[in-house]
């Protein structure tokens, strides 16, 4: 009895291990799941994604004529101002002695045609009675015509010199908010040298930079998706203009937007912006992971209808998007090994299709 339930024993290990066996090789020989993306043409828009940055629709950066230094600030950041409003004053010590000399030499001219007035209003009363020779009225008349000349040449050194004095007093040139005010009280500014930044107050515009070979699709009109950078509230801007120059450092383009519905946009921050360029139906576009040698000749691996891994060419159109957009080279319900590096071709596979795309 012992002996027959030894040999059922043996029996039913054996059998358990030829059961394993089998188990492992038919696991062994059973081909890979591979995860697989399937081809569906959709609508989709080909746009172009570029960080903007916004800024007034006026922006002027205010200088002074002279050097010197700054006596007195008016303004400072974020400040509203007017045009002619003053907003700084530069050391002028030198100009308003001149313009003091140039009076002081405006009043002796002026004595001195009082007095040569005076002179020839004697001499010519003396002549008409007969007290004093022609000579002496002409010679009257000549002094009191220098002296009025003296007084004209004078009277225009004030002015000019007082105009000079002025352009001291820096003033702005229109309405508007000062972005940067860069100079401080006491400091030594040169000619040229920028005091203030100042933006208008009229409206905002979105400037951003694209390169060449992508900014010669573009045309004022078009519309695009903006965010401000750290926000999720999106709003809607129009192309207003194309830059047809070339920046030579960057091989950019500038492009201008205006934000629509009444967006508000602090000078200098930064816009996300999504340009829509097109929009196509039908379309075929996959994952990039899934193209091999996608710059000199793109290819895919797609699965037939046997579960065999095959190579195809493709074509991409050049475009800097997500997801590759495909020319030619598939049709709807291919199926394209999303790692091409893990499954080698003619490989039997079990395809299993990426769920969420």
């Amino acid at each position: 009895m012992k002996i027959r339930r030894k040999q059922t024993a043996w029996i039913v290990a054996g059998v358990c291990a030829a059961v394993l066996v089998g188990f492992l090789v038919w696991k062994m020989q059973r081909p890979p799941e591979v995860t697989v993306f399937e081809v569906k043409p959709q609508t989709i828009e080909v746009g172009l994604s570029v960080v903007g940055r916004a800024r007034p629709g006026d922006l002027v950066q205010v200088a002074s004529p002279n050097p010197g230094q700054v006596t007195q600030l008016f303004v400072d950041d974020g400040d509203v101002v007017t045009q002619g409003a003053a907003l700084a004053t530069i050391r002028a010590t030198v100009e308003q002695a001149e313009t003091e000399v140039e009076v002081a030499r405006a009043a002796a001219a002026r004595a001195e045609v009082a007095e040569a007035r005076l002179n020839f209003s004697r001499t010519q009363t003396l002549y008409e009675r007969g007290f004093a020779a022609k000579a002496a009225l002409d010679s009257a008349r000549a002094t009191l015509q220098t002296a009025e000349a003296n007084l004209a040449a004078a009277n225009a050194s004030v002015r000019a010199s007082s105009e000079r004095t002025r352009e001291y007093t820096i003033r702005s040139p229109m309405n508007g908010v000062v972005l940067v005010r860069p100079i401080d009280n006491g400091q030594v500014v040169t000619v040229g040298e920028t005091l203030f930044e100042l933006g208008s107050n009229s409206g905002t515009e979105i400037q951003a930079e694209v390169e060449e070979a992508y900014a010669d699709t573009l045309r004022p009109g078009m519309l695009a998706r903006a965010a401000a950078s750290g926000s999720e509230a999106i709003f809607t801007a129009r192309v207003s203009e194309v830059s047809p120059r070339v920046n030579s450092a960057t091989g950019a383009r500038l492009i201008k937007l205006m934000p629509e519905g009444g967006s508000t946009l602090s000078p200098g921050r930064s816009i996300d912006l999504t340009v829509v360029v097109d929009t196509r139906q039908g379309a075929i576009t996959i994952p990039r992971q899934a193209v091999i040698d996608a710059t000199a000749a793109p290819k895919v691996r797609v699965v037939d209808a046997d579960n065999t891994v095959r190579e195809r060419p493709v074509i991409i159109e050049r475009w800097p998007s997500t997801n590759a957009i495909i020319t030619e080279g598939l049709k709807a319900g291919d199926r394209l090994v999303l790692d091409p590096a893990a499954v080698e071709v003619g490989k039997t596979i079990r395809p299993v299709v990426a769920s969420g795309r």
